[in-house]
């Protein structure tokens, strides 16, 4: 396998007996608005049969050209072209598919956004641009992929960028990190729902899979298996529907589908073949011949089942390996599949029994599900400080398990997420109001209860995240506005805090320190009593260490930030860091004379604040940052040895800083806000593998100097904080072990690690035990009822459109327009 190349896409195109369209595919590769550099195109010629390995080398010698010497099917020759690639994302277009200039730009774009997205699904419109033919995806509750509105006119909702189950194997992209981890595609399957397949399997596994409306291809659909027998075609899609369904399903819901789903296939087959499955019975006498003439149409349905029988071995391996890796659960994907209740087949026959079957297994009923309310007081977009990315990456991980919607109440730019985010101005209660009606758990911070009675009355469980001390913060941020309103704004900030912690039903505290400061604060309200002490006498059930975390993978380099880009900062230059903002309770100031000591004997040493305007604009501008831009200019340091970022850094961009930052710093007075802070600035230190210094006297100090991450240096001592600048810029053996050692603690600081204690809180969440028996809520408070669906029979015509369309792959308008002329001839 070639050597992956960061920032390259492999193209994978698979030719059987289509040459002069693959090679008309190439032409148009050749025009798309992305560096040929950073383009490889893989053809695997899959065993045509005739003259187009020939044609192909004459004609587009560019590309790596893979022979197969048998026929792969599409799943085992797109795979056999992805061991070819050497690309960090390969990207899937059918030979028979042409590319918009942008495609592989805008999906590259959606990739840079979150490396929690894994696949990026392409909008595919007919060869005309006229009609759809992938716009989204469904899913059946049988287990048959179809995507909807195919061959209807392009509507509004094309343009949405949304999660969805799995893309087209026409046009989509996959990180090749993520297509290895998964295997790539399923070869058992040959044709047909392998995108279905891998899609679901994806979405298992955690990653997203995004529609992206500006990653645009065009696709003629050639009825490939016209050939071959429309009952072939039948045989594949009823045999990989069950392998589909069989691997990926949860397992209470396959013991509640698979039985539906067999009866179905077999009553499907019988209505294809227009038979009489009461011919056999005794009562009817008739005919005893032995032998019955049956259309193969019928005959596909029973092969498939027979053809699932006899890959049981195997897919139950691989069933057991889908089921022990996977991280999301199946009523989270079910939200995912759209519409479930669409037959997929036309006959009187076929309708009364699978309204009989659905009826009788319960299959499309929706799974219960908890609906969560997360709530920050920040903006949520391309800039985002730590309230909102810690709300973010909460509403992320509680979102593989339960439906959830995050809310700012600052503002909200577009974002592609696989939660609802919703922008709720202070004030408005009523749009709260709905929200909090809707929601089964709250996660709030900051003052959000405060803001509004929807949530101070509430009913609901209640979850406050009271990482952030916000009284202690006060006693730092309002010193410098007078006695009368530094009185008001830490009185103001405790009571706050005082009302969640009385009403709140379960507290997420950032360290240990901040939990036992916290367990003085809520005994002192009578919450640490006999009913919440009686089964949990730690109280963990009450409050939590939840501390704030960072992102599994730190990404590569997308493009130069510092070195030899900002003037004043050269290639070789050794950087060091100030990640996140600048407020009064730092001291910034130290740091300046520091560096500017470090100077004296290193004339490469660069001090970069990252962040002076934060991204809320009701967060002022604070007064260290102008009195920290004048002693640099004293110095002679500002702008030559000491840089300030003007603005805020992009969310998405932060990593390239990082990544070129050769160690991290942040300093600090004592005080009590720093004996029970949490600088979340560090986690990106650690994330980055960042050797670091830091002022002693809070959570991170402590963990530094005992995991030897950095150097903890006293407060206010330039000399000290210079020395120990020069060790984590210069001292390589005091670098290399200060590397090893990040290495080993960063794991324990990722987000699936410590938002755990949330997750399975969640997951059974429940009022807190006192608030029960005080009568302040009732123990059924918060858990919507949710009765049985009644199930609507559905006739007709209203199955036609967009449900004869699950034919993933050799669908399209003409099959689509085949389909519903045949219905219209049986229904007259």
């Amino acid at each position: 396998m070639p050597n992956q190349q960061q920032g390259v896409v492999s193209v994978i195109l698979v030719n059987f007996r289509g040459t002069d369209d693959t090679i008309e595919a190439i032409r148009q590769l050749g025009e798309l608005d992305w560096p040929a550099e950073r383009l490889e195109i893989i053809v695997v010629e899959n065993a045509s049969g005739d003259d187009s390995l020939a044609r192909l080398r004459s004609a587009v010698p560019q590309v790596t050209l893979v022979e197969s010497k048998k026929n792969l099917g599409f799943a085992g020759g797109c795979n056999l072209g992805v061991r070819q690639s050497s690309g960090e994302f390969v990207a899937f277009l059918n030979n028979d598919a042409k590319p918009d200039p942008g495609w592989i730009r805008a999906a590259v774009a959606r990739f840079d956004e979150s490396q929690t997205i894994g696949a990026v699904a392409s909008r595919v419109l007919d060869w005309d641009g006229k009609l759809v033919d992938y716009i989204g995806s469904a899913m059946t509750w049988f287990g048959q992929g179809y995507k909807p509105l195919t061959a209807q006119s392009i509507p509004a909702e094309a343009d949405r960028v949304h999660d969805v189950l799995f893309g087209t194997g026409s046009a989509m992209f996959v990180r090749r990190s993520v297509y290895d981890a998964l295997g790539g595609f399923d070869e058992r399957f040959f044709m047909f729902f392998e995108d279905v397949d891998f899609g679901w399997r994806l979405n298992l596994r955690g990653w997203r899979y995004v529609y992206e409306p500006a990653s645009l291809a065009y696709h003629k659909h050639h009825a490939s298996m016209s050939s071959f027998g429309s009952f072939k075609e039948t045989y594949l899609l009823e045999r990989n529907a069950l392998f589909t369904q069989y691997k990926n399903l949860g397992s209470e819901a396959l013991a509640r589908m698979l039985p539906a789903t067999l009866a179905l296939a077999v009553r499907r087959a019988v209505s294809r073949g227009d038979l009489d499955s009461t011919s056999f019975d005794l009562r009817k006498g008739g005919d005893n011949d032995p032998l019955i003439e049956i259309s193969r149409e019928s005959v596909a349905g029973v092969f498939a089942i027979d053809q699932f029988v006899e890959n049981l071995p195997s897919l139950t391996a691989s069933r057991e390996e889908i089921q022990s890796s996977r991280v999301v659960a199946d009523n989270r994907i079910w939200e995912l599949f759209g519409e479930v209740d669409a037959p997929s087949y036309q006959s009187e026959h076929y309708l009364e029994g699978y309204d009989k079957i659905a009826t009788a297994f319960g299959v499309t009923e929706s799974p219960e599900v908890t609906r969560v309310l997360v709530i920050t007081g920040d903006p949520i977009g391309a800039k985002m400080a730590g309230p909102a990315i810690r709300a973010w990456n909460i509403a992320e991980a509680l979102s593989k398990k339960s439906v959830v919607t995050l809310v700012s109440l600052a503002g909200v730019e577009a974002v592609s997420a696989p939660f609802d985010v919703v922008h709720v101005r202070p004030g408005d209660d009523r749009a709260m109001r709905n929200l909090e009606a809707a929601s089964d758990v709250i996660v709030f911070q900051g003052l959000a209860m405060a803001l509004f009675d929807s949530l101070r009355t509430s009913k609901k469980i209640i979850v406050a995240d009271v990482y952030d001390p916000m009284h202690l913060e006060q006693l730092e941020q309002g010193r410098e506005l007078g006695k009368a309103q530094w009185d008001r704004q830490v009185t103001d900030a405790t009571e706050v805090l005082n009302e969640q912690l009385s009403r709140g039903d379960f507290f997420l505290c950032a360290s240990e320190r901040q939990r036992q400061f916290y367990l003085g604060q809520l005994a002192a309200l009578g919450r640490v009593n006999p009913a919440n002490y009686a089964n949990d006498p730690d109280l963990t059930h009450l409050i939590c260490v939840v501390p704030f975390g960072l992102n599994e993978v730190f990404p590569a380099e997308t493009r130069p930030v510092l070195k030899g880009v900002l003037p004043g900062i050269g290639r070789d230059d050794k950087v060091l860091l100030w990640s996140g903002g600048l407020y009064n309770w730092f001291d910034p100031k130290t740091l300046i004379r520091a560096v500017s000591k470090v100077g004296e004997r290193h004339d490469n040493v660069r001090l970069f604040f990252q962040g002076t305007k934060h991204p809320h604009p009701g967060v002022p501008e604070m007064g260290i940052v102008a009195e920290s831009r004048a002693l640099a200019s004293e110095l002679g340091a500002l702008d030559r040895s000491v840089f300030f970022n003007p603005s805020w850094v992009d969310y998405s961009d932060r990593h390239n800083f990082l990544g070129e930052a050769d160690a991290g710093v942040s300093t600090h007075f004592v005080h009590v806000e720093t004996t029970f802070s949490f600088r979340t600035r560090i986690l990106d230190y650690l994330w980055a593998g960042l050797p670091m210094v830091v002022t002693e006297g809070d959570h991170f100090a402590e963990l530094i100097a005992r995991e030897q991450l950095g150097v903890v240096v006293p407060p206010e001592d330039a000399t000290a904080l210079a020395a120990a600048i020069e060790k984590v810029l210069f001292d390589e053996d005091f670098i290399r072990a200060a590397r090893v050692n990040i290495d080993r603690v960063r794991s324990s600081y990722e987000w699936g690690t410590v938002l755990a204690p949330l997750v399975a809180f969640v997951e059974h969440p429940v009022h807190a035990p006192d608030l029960i028996e005080s009568g302040v809520v009732g123990a059924g408070d918060g858990s919507r009822k949710r009765g049985p669906k009644l199930r609507r029979k559905k006739h007709g015509i209203r199955h036609d459109v967009g449900l004869f369309v699950h034919y993933l792959n050799a669908g399209g308008p003409r099959v689509v327009i085949k389909k519903i002329r045949s219905r219209i001839r049986h229904s007259r």
